[in-house]
């Protein structure tokens, strides 16, 4: 028996499944019959709410990238973080995001299936560059260099070892030298570069 919805809620029963399918099947098993199916709907009724399953993936992408936004201003709430640690939380906060709900973590990045220049999803990944960047700038870091190019250097390094370590590539293990977990080791290797003294300073 099909569950009935009042007019409005069948829009989040629909956002709520996606999610579900999402974790336990990855980005190319969420898809409008599975959807429809898991809210005890037909196949039909998800398109009054979502045109199709790139609206609707990209309306599930924009509640994560949120979800990863608030993490960090949870973060950096606590005034009393040094600067270097300040712009450290960014990649930390995506890396656990992602060692935590690994398929979240790939739709948010997944070309064929999100629209990344949805007006809503652009504006809240905007934010989270640009707070990363302000970060940056406020830390005085690599003067010799744009923010941007640091925030980009950054968040590629980060993404990099987080694909790796996603698809098995690198196992996890910690630094050698220091001990400390691998990505905890590049950072502070990252972060003390980047403050290092220009040649003209």
């Amino acid at each position: 028996m099909k569950q009935p919805f009042h007019h409005g809620s069948l829009k989040q029963a629909l956002l709520d499944a996606s999610g579900i399918l999402l974790d336990q099947h990855g980005p190319d098993g969420v898809t409008i019959r599975a959807i429809a199916r898991q809210v005890g709907v037909s196949h039909a009724a998800p398109v009054n709410h979502y045109k199709d399953r790139e609206t609707l993936l990209t309306a599930l992408a924009t509640i994560l990238f949120k979800d990863l936004l608030a993490s960090v201003q949870e973060k950096l709430s606590n005034k009393n973080l040094p600067a270097s640690t300040r712009v450290s939380v960014f990649a930390i906060v995506l890396f656990e995001y992602a060692m935590a709900y690994p398929n979240r973590y790939r739709l948010l990045w997944h070309t064929g299936l999100v629209n990344h220049n949805d007006p809503q999803l652009l504006d809240v990944m905007d934010q989270f560059y640009d707070a990363c960047c302000a970060e940056i700038a406020g830390a005085g870091m690599c003067p010799e260099r744009d923010v941007e190019t640091v925030a980009i250097a950054l968040w590629s390094m980060v993404h990099g070892y987080t694909d790796l370590r996603l698809t098995g590539m690198f196992e996890e293990k910690n630094d050698n030298v220091s001990g400390c977990p691998r990505l905890e080791a590049m950072l502070d290797m990252f972060l003390n570069q980047s403050h290092a003294k220009s040649p003209q300073e």
